[in-house]
């Protein structure tokens, strides 16, 4: 609809040939292979590795001049130059032959490795194995790295200030996915799209983060082991192998960890309750103990040449409990402080299943058309015991213990099919079909011991169980167009939502529907020199989760509860970036003007809940979480990111963004606060001798505004090595988190009658030793960065 049919696609070329060994004529397997650019031999287009017979094939390659090189222990380096061209886009090389050579192992030059930064235009890949300060870190540890991405204390991802879509291989990851149950063994990269293409699901006012997870593809045996111990109780465990035997590939991974972490916190919060004020002064230690075990196992079948099936389970459990200490006085008016001690706990049980099948269907004769499909059926089940209980106080003031308990199940199911067809040479249009299904149950129970040895008894009027589904129908079309320096894109995306909720004993009812379009659009231009100058829009929406619509109260303790708001609407954002992106060399420099508009922009409020108070009886005041739609915003700013090395052994990857923060205002009258902040990221990589590698990797996000306050300055700084040990087959991995001790998080609330701020010191130094052994063709990485991390295409899916 978008584009006239006789739109044409640029034609990608393959590249074959067979590596022998000269003297013997045996095959060589697990032989690199890569293409440089003819013009620039530091600039690699693409690479692979024989197979055990030797044979290999490179493709996608785009027209032009190239020059072959091959690189194998023991034996001399092959260079041959290439040509492709439209008219003859097939090169088979046939047999070539490699001479042995006495070169030392230690000698050996390898080309063409991953960075662990690449930045484009359209997105952002981090190589997680070459990010040695995620070592035995969980996802939260790896986006904490990622430039312009920022995670809060409660694990929520934020992109420049705006909530993300967290994606899992290319699929939405269910409601209740936490980052910190990942561990980051698990995940082979993760992709950051600001600007997404009409295929992706329009969910998500930053963009997209897609993580993807560890998968062996590899001829014969292959795979590592590694253990890593950390400080203060910290124990982490990773295997992953794959075997590939003829059209069959089975992949398995297990992981596990058992972590304590220790905190502090600070409370200092201030109310006027019937025209008095009261005080609460409060500080804890507490103490969290997290554990995990997960295994994914799968099998990839070649069904022909030109299809594959894949079948896979994702199998997980975790348990995580807490223990706080509070220190509490309450003053109120004129009366007498009041001081307390109380203990805080909770505890967490969850189970999660996520089962998928996937299909791929190309053709040989007509590079560039695949048919993909897949379905997944999620399963999640969390049961969760929140406490606190009065260990000390004045003989007035109640020994009460009040518990709440959640039980609450999970199921998803999810199809999409996608279908590219070429069109001609220069063009290719994309369609796509996609369902997701949503339905969870739970109950909470509210549980009150009003003395020491009374039995708990469950209060009616504050125990609920809820029922809620969602439904999410999408269809979509981009179309992509080649005009010699120049290239456009353009999509449109339709989704239907259907929202049914219920909080028993009938309370909270809603159900909500609507419809909307969603138009996204690039253009990209080529300049000299390598350089790309691109424009992109897109338009997106944030719903809200189901916690944030129903109304049912989830207590943080016995003060502070929360509840959702069965009115609340979806936020709708519009985005516009223009980006700019130049290559010399080793070199590469990203900029990107950016602007987003969001209407009906969702805030959670925190107020006093007057009438709890009244009732409770106590000298204190009980405040109330909820959620609103307030206004329009408008955000802007500049984002940079440089690539440079300073000499042979250091290499910098330096990356910043300055933008205004708008927040609405939370009276309703219009009145936005706004301030302008950022983030900056350095991170220096060093390889002193050909086995050790260094990261050095510093943060800082500056203060940000918030709907009823501010967030204060976060930074850290991160040191990690890696020594190659035993011929490259094992790895010891060092690694010291937040270094300075400086990450800590302090948080300003203020509304009509209410002023909180909140202190809070998380165990965030944590020394990591590691070691991995690395068996079949799997090995450490030779190079922590090697080449510019810049530079490629595309549209950003």
């Amino acid at each position: 609809m978008l584009f006239p049919l006789t739109a044409w696609a640029q034609t990608a070329g393959t590249i074959t040939g067979t590596l022998l060994d000269a003297a013997n004529n045996q095959p060589l397997p697990f032989t690199t292979v890569v293409l440089l650019q003819a013009r620039d031999s530091s600039q690699v287009a693409t690479g692979t590795q024989t197979a055990e017979n030797g044979t290999f094939t490179l493709e996608p390659v785009q027209p032009g001049s190239y020059l072959l090189r091959t690189s194998a222990v023991g034996y001399g380096t092959l260079r041959r130059a290439v040509t492709i061209t439209a008219a003859a886009p097939t090169m088979r090389l046939g047999t070539l032959r490699l001479a042995s050579t006495t070169t030392k192992l230690g000698e050996v030059t390898v080309t063409g490795e991953r960075a662990a930064v690449v930045d484009n235009l359209d997105k952002k890949v981090i190589n997680v194995d070459k990010d040695l300060n995620s070592a035995g870190g969980t996802a939260v540890d790896v986006l904490q790295n990622v430039p312009s991405v920022a995670v809060d204390q409660n694990g929520q991802a934020t992109l420049r200030g705006a909530d993300v879509a967290i994606y899992l291989d290319g699929k939405p990851a269910p409601s209740n996915f936490r980052l910190e149950q990942l561990p980051a063994s698990r995940i082979e990269n993760v992709e950051v799209i600001t600007n997404p293409s009409a295929r992706y699901p329009a969910a998500g006012a930053g963009g997209v983060i897609n993580i993807t997870l560890k998968k062996q593809q590899k001829d014969g045996w292959n795979g590592q082991a590694a253990g890593i111990l950390g400080t203060r109780e910290k124990y982490n465990l990773s295997l992953s192998a794959n075997r590939k035997l003829g059209k069959l590939n089975f992949f398995g991974s297990y992981d596990a960890n058992d972590n304590h972490y220790r905190g502090e916190s600070d409370l200092r919060q201030a109310a006027t309750v019937e025209g008095l004020t009261t005080r609460t002064d409060q500080n804890g230690r507490s103490l969290r103990h997290q554990q995990y075990h997960g295994g994914r196992f799968g099998v990839d079948y070649d069904l022909t040449k030109d299809q594959k099936i894949t079948v896979s389970a994702d199998l997980s459990q975790s348990r995580g409990s807490s223990r706080e200490n509070l220190n509490t006085i309450l003053t109120r008016g004129t009366d007498a402080p009041l001081a307390l001690r109380n203990l805080g706990y909770s505890n967490e049980k969850q189970h999660q299943s996520v089962y998928s099948v996937d299909y791929r269907r190309t053709w040989a004769e007509h590079k560039g058309r695949e048919l993909t499909a897949n379905v997944s059926l999620v399963d999640v089940g969390v049961d969760v015991q929140v406490g606190q209980r009065v260990l000390d106080g004045p003989a007035s003031y109640p020994r009460q213990e009040r518990r709440q308990l959640y039980g609450v199940g999970i199921n998803v199911l999810q199809g999409q099919a996608d279908y590219v067809h070429p069109l001609g040479e220069k063009g290719r249009l994309d369609v796509g079909l996609r369902n997701e299904s949503w339905w969870s149950d739970g109950t909470t129970d509210y549980l009150l011991q009003a003395g020491e040895n009374e039995a708990f008894v469950r209060l009616d009027n504050q125990s609920f169980a809820y029922r809620y589904q969602q439904h999410v129908q999408a269809g979509y079309a981009t179309a992509q167009q080649e005009f010699g320096k120049w290239s456009l894109q353009g999509g449109l995306r339709a989704e239907h939502t259907t929202l049914d909720g219920r909080v028993l004993p009938n309370t909270g009812q809603f159900t909500q529907r609507y419809l909307n379009l969603f138009p996204t659009a690039t253009l990209v231009r080529t300049l000299p020199g390598d350089q790309r100058l691109q424009l992109s829009y897109s338009r997106r929406l944030n719903r809200p989760n189901f916690m944030q619509v129903l109304a049912l109260p989830i207590y943080n303790d016995q003060r502070n509860y929360r509840i959702g708001n069965p009115v609340l609407r979806p936020e709708f954002i519009n985005s516009v970036e223009l980006g700019h992106q130049a290559t010399w060399k080793q070199t590469s420099l990203t900029t990107t003007l950016f602007w987003r508009q969001t209407t009906d922009a969702i805030q959670a409020i925190r107020a006093i809940d007057t009438a709890a108070t009244r009732l409770s009886g106590q000298p204190d005041f009980i405040t109330r979480t909820s959620y609103q739609n307030f206004g329009q915003t408008n955000n802007y700013g500049l984002e940079m990111s440089l690539n440079q090395p300073l000499a042979k052994w250091w290499k910098i990857t330096a990356s910043g963004s300055v933008y205004r923060n708008e927040v609405t205002s939370f009276l309703g009258d219009g009145r936005n606060r706004s301030t302008v902040t950022g983030t900056a990221r350095l991170m220096n990589s060093f390889t002193p001798t050909k086995q050790l590698d260094v990261q050095l990797t510093a943060n800082y996000r500056a203060p940000q505004l918030t709907a009823q306050g501010r967030l204060a300055a976060f930074h850290g700084i991160d040191v990690a090595l890696r020594q190659r040990l035993f011929e490259d087959r094992a790895a010891l991995t060092l690694r010291v988190s937040d270094i300075f001790n400086t990450r800590r998080n302090y948080t300003q609330l203020y509304s009509d009658g209410l002023e909180s701020n909140f202190r809070t010191k998380y165990e965030t130094r944590v020394g990591y030793l590691g070691f991995t052994w690395f068996f079949g063709n799997s090995k450490p990485s030779k190079k922590i960065d090697q080449g510019p991390q810049g530079g490629g295409g595309g549209f950003g899916g």
